[in-house]
């Protein structure tokens, strides 16, 4: 990997102590940096330039003529865009910037395989203590990753939204793209929240690659869920003071093929921990948990 960190041009101006030296010199220019294969060696040519031994630092001036060349052993940056113009949605006109680091970089870095698990459910299902367990027994094992829940993300990237139809399928859609962000960091990425329709979470996989999109269904009867009611929303629903309430007056959505479903039927009582660890199996079956 080279890195490389050029200076921004900058003009120097007059102070009382330079009148006597004249006018000032013109705005620098960048001049040639050139970087070797893998080595971080650069050479700057440039005319003018630092006295390392002396005590103060001339200001450098550049030749005429000089350009900017990078080069290195992945890519060759010409100045000229290879890739074509594009539309995304209401964006046109934008072009894909492509990077020598890669995803497959950062997932050697981190010693695992970048990918999203998306845990789905009614209200009440246990999602987020689930998620949370499976983020501590992954962290346990040295393993990198982030929790986005559903509420937590309306706090903040998602507070515009509400809970409508197509407010609840943009609330999917964003938080799919931010999981999407962190499975191409080499992250892995807990997705926790109701995401009831089908549709939605479908268009959710359409954006991972193959294996990637890691489907958990928290199959809990709606009667248990509703027993538990930690926040008091079936309540709340059922009183009329809360509408489109999933579960209750808005449908949800089974997955039909999902890659697991945790059960919860009856006084069976499984622990978090233990559907944790049934997701973890799975992670390690898949190779997930190393680069």
């Amino acid at each position: 990997m080279n890195a490389v960190k050029a200076a921004r041009p900058s003009s120097f101006g007059l102070t009382p102590s330079d009148a006597e030296f004249g006018s000032p010199p013109p705005p620098a220019r960048l001049g040639f940096v050139k970087v070797n294969g893998s080595n971080v060696n650069m050479r700057l040519s440039l005319s003018g330039g630092v006295d390392a031994g002396s005590k103060g630092l001339r200001p450098i001036k550049a030749t005429e003529d000089q350009t900017v060349s990078v080069k290195s052993d992945r890519a060759a940056i010409n100045g000229k865009n290879s890739h074509q113009m594009s539309t995304a949605g209401n964006s046109t006109n934008i072009v894909w910037h492509k990077c020598a680091v890669e995803k497959v970089d950062r997932q050697q870095l981190l010693k695992q395989k970048g990918c999203v698990i998306w845990i789905t459910g009614l209200s009440g299902s246990g999602k987020s203590t689930v998620a949370c367990a499976l983020s501590q027994g992954l962290h346990i094992r040295g393993k990198l990753t982030y929790i986005l829940d559903g509420d937590n993300v309306r706090h903040g990237l998602n507070r515009d939204l509400g809970f409508k139809a197509e407010d609840r399928a943009e609330n999917i859609r964003r938080i799919a793209e931010v999981a999407k962000l962190f499975a191409d960091a080499g992250i892995i990425c807990i997705a926790s929240l109701i995401s009831p329709y089908r549709k939605d979470r479908e268009a959710c996989r359409a954006l991972f690659p193959e294996g990637d999109f890691i489907e958990v269904f928290m199959d809990v009867p709606l009667n248990v869920c509703e027993n538990r009611d930690p926040k008091g929303l079936y309540k709340l629903a059922r009183a009329g003071k809360i509408k489109g309430f999933t579960g209750v007056d808005d449908p949800y959505e089974p997955p039909l093929n999902c890659e697991i479903v945790l059960q919860q039927k009856g006084r069976d009582c499984v622990s978090p921990s233990s559907m944790a660890e049934t997701v973890i199996s799975y992670l390690e079956e898949k190779g997930y948990l190393q680069a």
